[in-house]
């Protein structure tokens, strides 16, 4: 277990916080579902299990592709650089052998030239994509996401969190450097901890004991080394994060780095749970979002050995507001039923509506309308302006033909014009409340909603598009966009403009 050395930071200055390069985190964004699990309603109906406080909960129509999109929508919106490059890590893909990253790169609607790929299949390879990214080449954008389960009933079901994270990660040339790495340590050791066969739906751990006595020798040589590298001692750390799916090594970890105690980053365990290899990420937008210019910033994974970032942040820190952060997210939640969960889940199925289930959906037709099914951008006539959702050839307003721009509508607020509940359609969680929304600035559209109770609709709404999977058939899944309400302090539009096409 040899620490790697790290060639941006061999000559520190006499502060030790000096580089020859900068090279660090640019852009973070963070999504967090919009459910809760009461881990004490675990209990009364799994027979055992439960506890304390909650854990984010996927949506039916929500996975790890679809998290990843949200996280690194928000991102990209809080810098102008942009990625030369695309990682994607998950633990828990929506496929194997198709490379996962690719829909995510559609939906950002990122140029040809960006390439996609995947970092799977383990904890580990969050931190490990970030890694990679921050050892060089074109900015890259680190996009993980996990949806993590396990039996009813079970330490892991109730511990678990679902969540996606997104770092940008870059050097001066690709934009502001809001923290830049100053230094990194890493240990690496073969042993059994944590286990799960492709397929199950259940990780198996070995004897807790055996993990953190692993852990522990690990974790100190990783981070000694990050402080040798940095030039720097254990007290100059400002903001502590310790990731990791073995709860009781984490703990005993930080009683041996040096750090003080009132450091220490809130692991999110007790509201959000442990979303696997997006914790780290997810953490560290968190941490990022409250920290100042000139902190440093330590950020520890335990995974199948030990990986320790250090970075300090820059006067670019200062005006960056998250679209949302991670504490308003984590306030903003609603209860879910755990009977609910598990149907969700796919532990128990509930009878569907007696509708046939939807045919598979066409690998061609969604080829030829990528930029629609995707990137959600619609066409606009350039001679009367008017939006065409979905795109057309022949205008609504005037009958041009063939004389369209495309118009992007993925981060276009709307407002519901219309809506109706559907209890007969078919839905893997009937009901299904459908809308008709007006878009700001012109574009009209029917659009099933989500995360979003019936009761609570009423024409005006505010809502914002979200990326999700329809239905999955024949092992295929049909992404596209649905709506949501927004949750923030919104105006609605007046009441004389409710029912207008807006240029539609």
């Amino acid at each position: 277990m040899v620490p790697e050395a790290h060639p941006e930071c061999d000559d520190p200055s006499e502060t030790g916080l000096a580089s020859k390069s900068m090279r660090g985190i640019i852009s973070y964004g963070a999504y967090l579902p919009y459910r809760r699990l009461d881990r004490s309603t675990i209990a009364a109906v799994a027979g055992t299990g439960g506890g304390k406080g909650t854990r984010t909960v996927a949506s039916y129509d929500e996975d790890t592709t679809t998290l990843g999109v949200e996280a690194a929508r928000r991102a990209l919106r809080i810098t102008q650089a942009r990625p030369g490059a695309l990682w994607f890590s998950t633990v828990t893909p929506a496929y194997v052998d198709k490379t996962n990253a690719t829909a995510i790169h559609a939906a950002l609607r990122l140029p040809g030239d960006v390439i996609a790929a995947d970092f799977g299949g383990a904890i580990r390879s969050g931190v490990a994509a970030l890694r990679a990214a921050l050892a060089g080449g074109p900015a890259a954008l680190v996009v993980t996401a996990d949806i993590r389960t396990g039996l009813p009933g079970s330490a892991d079901e109730a511990a678990g969190g679902d969540a996606g994270a997104a770092l940008l990660v870059g050097d001066e040339t690709d934009g502001p450097v809001l923290a830049e790495l100053i230094g990194s340590g890493t240990a690496t050791d073969e042993f059994l901890d944590r286990w799960r066969t492709p397929g199950d739906i259940r990780s198996k751990q070995w004897e807790e004991k055996f993990g953190e006595m692993r852990y522990l020798p690990l974790g100190t040589t990783a981070f000694a080394a990050a402080l040798a590298n940095a030039g720097i001692e254990a007290d100059r750390v400002d903001h502590l994060i310790v990731s990791g799916s073995h709860g009781r090594a984490n703990k005993g970890l930080v009683r041996k780095l040096g750090v003080p105690t009132d450091r220490l980053v809130d692991d999110l365990t007790a509201t959000v749970g442990s979303p696997g290899s997006a914790q780290a990420a997810l953490l560290l937008s968190a941490t990022l979002e409250r920290a100042t210019p000139g902190q440093v910033i330590a950020l520890v994974s335990l995974a199948d050995g030990a990986d320790v970032l250090l970075f300090k942040t820059s006067e670019a820190l200062t005006g960056v507001v998250s679209e949302a952060s991670v504490a308003d997210q984590v306030a903003a939640g609603r209860p879910l039923p755990y009977g609910k969960f598990l149907a969700w889940r796919g532990v128990l199925t509930p009878e569907p509506p007696r509708r046939p289930e939807p045919a598979r959906p066409s690998a061609s037709a969604a080829s030829r309308n990528e930029d629609w099914k995707f990137g959600f951008v619609g066409t606009r006539d350039r001679t009367s302006g008017a939006i065409h959702l979905p795109p057309a050839r022949v205008s609504m307003d005037g009958g041009a033909i063939d004389d369209m721009e495309p118009v992007p509508m993925a981060d276009v607020a709307g407002h519901v014009v219309t809506y109706t509940i559907d209890k007969l359609v078919y839905s893997p969680s009937p009901p299904v409340v459908f809308a008709v929304v007006d878009f700001e600035g012109g574009g009209r559209a029917p659009i099933e909603l989500t995360d979003v109770d019936p009761a609570d609709v009423a024409i005006g709404t505010p809502v914002e598009m979200t990326f999700r999977r329809f239905f999955t058939a024949d092992g295929i899944h049909n992404y596209f966009w649905k709506a949501r309400p927004v949750r923030t302090a919104v105006t609605p539009p007046p009441a004389s403009t409710v029912d207008s096409n807006k240029g539609a």
